[in-house]
């Protein structure tokens, strides 16, 4: 059994935990590694390091700084299918799906190799008779990721190319369900010569997390993850007076109406709601259509459902692989269960399956709750799992209310023909990340990861020049320098 290792001030090294959990494949149950819940004190050796390299690293030029993303970014692409390998063992998502996120990393990184005009400042010449102001950006310092399980090679990546073009160090702690993915981009990070220090990474579980929101010496912390440890994450990091970023959960509504291309709509909902076994921030998990729609939707979004391929992510021909672990399984199938429990109709049910050679596996096939009234415990509750409640109302004007009177404002997608509905939808519905015709409106690195209400807590999110916003602070100079000193004073 192989003993994952932390990273410190460009060593690799054997954590002195005194716990470790097993990391095990979501599909076949197989125990991979052990992943040390390191103490407290591996954090501290972490922020030295970090504190220590940020001093040099801060006055290296970010034209020389981004020649490190460069290499990173070649070696990514060399390393992709490897990679991608690794986070179908470990996450359970497709090999496609795996794909998928390591190329949206790899843009992150394209992007932060922007820096050197990114964080550029600005100037304005006599605001006051010989007298010029000028903003320059900084680097904040001794920055932290708290990573999820569900993207363990993309989700980092919205945030450490940035932090560390902007100057800052960087310390990453990945999630302890998927550890396997980051300690082989360390080693690419490695391989890039970045000097000691300037990225660290540890392994561990909460009291990582609490050492690191309690840390003197870290001043910006990045996290994704559901929204109550979110809110836990936000608070406490906050009244250490730490920056925070912290991206939460969300019920992402889906609008369907009477116009819509149905058959692009069908598939484009089912990648959606059933895509990395709905286990994503942006997956739709409440279809409600409108008017017309609610016959020819159902009936096309049911027979995708049953059609979909669910198994072992490495198979090419897989289109679902399982969910996290067996606890998640539990949870998702007992919120199915309360689900019809308080009036759902179950019209697809994919509990319980049995899938050939995997039967040990956390698998659940694609589900669908029909007539989910919008109070109950499934229509508020963000399952994370391949589950699908159908809701139905008259008017986008009765859709729009419904979306905006929701506690998440991850996402909102409207599904149309009809560009005056579009301009409508988006310009009132209350969510970070609008679709019109997509289903996952994921943006591209160069845009924020936008997320609203009690999907975010803070105020800059991550990638582009929100990333760039919060790996720096501004400094504000105002300067006179007279010719002849002995007139002016």
């Amino acid at each position: 059994m192989v003993h994952l290792l932390n990273y410190i001030n460009g060593q690799w090294c054997l954590s002195q935990a005194s716990e470790h959990l097993p990391v095990v494949n979501p599909a076949t149950a197989e125990k991979l590694a052990q992943v040390p819940l390191s103490p407290k004190s591996e954090v501290e050796k972490a922020a030295v390091a970090a504190a220590t390299a940020f001093m040099s690293w801060r006055r290296i030029p970010p034209t020389s700084r981004v020649q490190y993303l460069f290499k990173l970014k070649i070696l990514l692409e060399e390393h992709l299918d490897e990679l991608a390998r690794t986070i179908t063992i470990e996450c359970g998502k497709t090999l496609a799906e795996s794909k998928a996120e390591l190329q949206r990393a790899i843009e992150n990184v394209e992007v932060a190799c922007g820096i050197p005009i990114l964080m550029q400042g600005y100037n304005s010449e006599d605001v006051s008779r010989g007298i010029d102001e000028i903003m320059i950006r900084q680097p904040l310092g001794v920055t932290a990721i708290i990573a999820p399980f569900n993207f363990p090679g993309m989700i980092p990546f919205w945030f450490l190319p940035y932090a560390i073009a902007c100057g800052n160090t960087c310390i990453v702690k990945p999630s302890e369900k998927v550890p396997l993915t980051m300690q082989k981009v360390f080693e690419l990070l490695e391989k890039t010569g970045l000097p000691k220090g300037v990225v660290n990474l540890v392994n561990g579980a909460k009291e990582v997390v609490d050492a690191i929101l309690e840390h003197p010496t870290i001043r910006g912390i990045s996290f994704v993850g559901s929204s109550p440890v979110a809110h836990y994450v936000y608070s406490k990091g906050a009244a250490h007076g730490k920056r925070m970023q912290c991206q939460g959960g969300a019920k992402n509504p889906i609008i369907i109406l009477p116009d819509a291309d149905m058959e692009m709509t069908t598939r484009i909902a089912a990648d959606s709601a059933f895509g990395c076994a709905g286990q994503r921030c942006l997956a739709a998990s409440v279809a409600v259509t409108v008017g017309e729609a609610r016959y020819s939707f159902t009936e096309a979004i049911s027979n995708a459902a049953q059609k979909r391929v669910v198994g072992y992510g490495l198979d090419e021909a897989v289109e679902m692989g399982p969910v996290i672990t067996s606890e998640s399984k539990a949870r998702i199938e007992q919120l199915i269960q309360q689900g019809i429990e308080e009036g759902a109709h179950l019209l697809v049910d994919g509990r319980n399956p049995t899938i050939s050679d995997y039967e040990k596996g956390n698998f659940i096939r694609p589900t669908i709750l029909q007539n989910i009234h919008p109070q109950s415990t499934v229509a508020r509750t963000e399952i994370f799992g391949p589950v699908l409640g159908l809701m139905h109302l008259e008017t986008i004007e009765d859709a729009i209310a419904l979306v905006n009177s929701g506690q998440w404002g991850n996402m909102a997608c409207l599904f149309t023909t009809s560009g005056a509905a579009a301009r409508q939808f988006r310009y009132e519905a209350e969510a970070g990340n609008i679709g019109i015709n997509i289903g996952v409106a994921a943006p591209m690195a160069f845009f924020p990861f936008s997320g609203w209400k009690d999907s975010f807590y803070g105020d800059l999110h991550g990638q582009g020049r929100d990333a760039v916003e919060f790996f720096t602070q501004t400094k504000v100079i105002v300067e006179r320098w007279p010719k002849d000193w002995s007139r002016q004073f």
